[in-house]
């Protein structure tokens, strides 16, 4: 993810090859990622942060508290801090380096590779509407950006955040079908996918209700009715809403995680 936000900034002239520091605890990567990406490049966490006007914490939220302590007394107290680390608060990375940080946090997803992420974010207590301009510019660079209360981003967590495994598991799964009623694997895996980009390519610039859409495609006692009931009779909305409350509590609990262990220290 950081080094996706890395393409984005330089692709969309959001941020500059000479303005930028990135850092990646292995020097082998550090070779590959260089000699594509003409920014500046280097292991040490304490060098990037102090360099840093804005600074991105593209880490898994189980190494973020190591991260901030090695940090802490290198990162300038009016420095914009973005998290992408799931579950973890504005308060608690306020709280680690020193109490008064702007922090802004979000939750792209995966499609930030290919520049289509959906992003959410939320600002901290000392975080200015300035701030919150700059990061929806780092973020737009690589998608779309939606505001949304801090309460709310383990839901997008749960939903958008992880919601490319879902679509990828359905792609499979269709694909799977399309083999089982005959088709090649080639073949049917490129009409799945188009058919998943042109259908919420039409949802997107149509601004429909699904249940409209869908009725566009079921006329009566036809084959769209009958795999719909097929659907239905199997519970697929029951699942997909399952798989993100599941995500939702996880993400959760790894912010419940975090202070348990500051609270036990």
């Amino acid at each position: 993810m950081g080094t996706a936000l890395v393409r984005g900034l330089l692709a969309s002239g959001a941020g500059r090859a000479q303005t930028v520091t990135a850092t990646h605890p292995r020097k082998k990567r550090i070779a590959e990622l260089a000699g594509d990406l003409k920014v500046r490049w280097t292991t040490d966490n304490r060098e990037a942060a102090a360099r840093a006007d804005v600074l991105i914490l593209a880490v898994k939220p189980q190494i973020l508290e190591a991260v901030l302590r090695e940090i802490r007394h290198d990162v300038d107290a009016k420095t914009l801090v973005l998290s992408i680390a799931a579950g973890v608060t504005t308060e608690r990375i306020e709280t680690d380096l020193g109490g008064k940080q702007p922090v802004v946090r979000a939750m792209p997803n995966v499609a930030a590779i290919v520049g289509l992420s959906a992003t959410a974010m939320a600002a901290g207590r000392h975080a200015t509407k300035r701030h919150v301009t700059t990061a929806r510019k780092v973020f737009e660079s690589v998608g779309i950006v939606e505001e949304v209360p801090e309460y709310l981003m383990d839901a997008v967590t749960g939903l958008s955040g992880t919601g490319p495994m879902y679509v990828f598991q359905i792609l499979e799964g269709l694909s799977d079908a399309g083999v089982r009623v005959g088709l090649s694997r080639h073949v049917a895996t490129r009409l799945v996918q188009q058919t998943l980009l042109g259908s919420a390519t039409m949802a997107k610039e149509l601004g429909a209700h699904p249940a409209t859409l869908k009725d566009l495609v079921t006329s009566p006692g036809g084959t769209a009715i009958a795999a719909l009931h097929s659907l239905e009779r199997n519970g697929l909305r029951a699942v997909l809403m399952d798989a993100v409350e599941a995500a939702t509590e996880r993400s959760k609990e790894l912010g419940r995680a975090k202070v348990q262990q500051d609270v036990t220290r």
